[in-house]
């Protein structure tokens, strides 16, 4: 089977990462900052479409990704696909309250969350074990398409769950990750890019954000 290749990109930062609000599945747009991220992103992926053309784009279908992929889609002049399976975790409760208030809010629903427990579902919302299997199960389905490369545009936390699933077990920190997908703090930085190649997989790259800078 010849190699195909993930480009696995975070959306830009939101107007909720500003505003430190918990996301989760609700549809919030993005920032400003967000927007030129989106579009940096973009940028890089006209560059690499150059040297090694990408054939699809796919995306979570919520706006933030959405419109960060819709940016690369403009770029290389190709559609954007959504895929109901790389939405973010769905937080339950804890949406659309800031994170500073959560503790006094749902005191033993965030106890029952930070305790690292991956079977634990939040009321309402779902569980870091069945983000993770989500997640997996959204890269495995298209990694089987028969493209040499595609950009895939979603979230910090499913994607850390995605990966730390199916690399823990070889990368520690992935699977640290993976067990505390949806913090405060993600893995993942806005508009960042990891490198996924199949069969394997195997990570190329994981967070990078060289192209931000330039």
């Amino acid at each position: 089977m010849p190699a195909m290749i993930q480009y696995l990109v975070r959306h830009g930062q939101s107007v909720s990462n500003i505003e430190e609000r918990v996301q989760g599945q609700e549809d919030v747009g993005l920032s400003e900052l967000g927007r030129r991220q989106a579009d940096a992103v973009a940028e890089w992926a006209a560059r690499l479409h150059a040297d090694a053309p990408v054939a699809e784009i796919w995306s979570s279908p919520l706006v933030r990704a959405r419109d960060t992929a819709a940016a690369i889609g403009d770029r290389l002049r190709l559609p954007v696909h959504t895929v109901a399976d790389l939405a973010e975790l769905h937080a339950g409760i804890f949406q659309g309250h800031l994170w500073a208030d959560l503790e006094a809010l749902f005191p033993e629903a965030v106890a029952r969350w930070r305790s690292g427990d991956v079977d634990y579902r939040i009321p309402g919302g779902e569980s870091r074990a069945g983000l993770a299997a989500r997640g997996r199960g959204a890269l495995e389905l298209l990694a089987a398409r028969d493209v040499p490369a595609m950009v895939i545009v979603a979230h910090g936390g499913i994607l850390t769950a995605a990966l730390g699933s199916l690399l823990g077990a070889t990368h520690p920190i992935l699977a640290a990750a993976a067990m505390r997908p949806f913090t405060k703090l993600p893995s993942l930085a806005n508009a960042s890019v990891s490198v996924l190649e199949w069969p394997g997989p195997v990570l190329h790259r994981f967070n990078d954000t060289a192209h931000l800078d330039r």
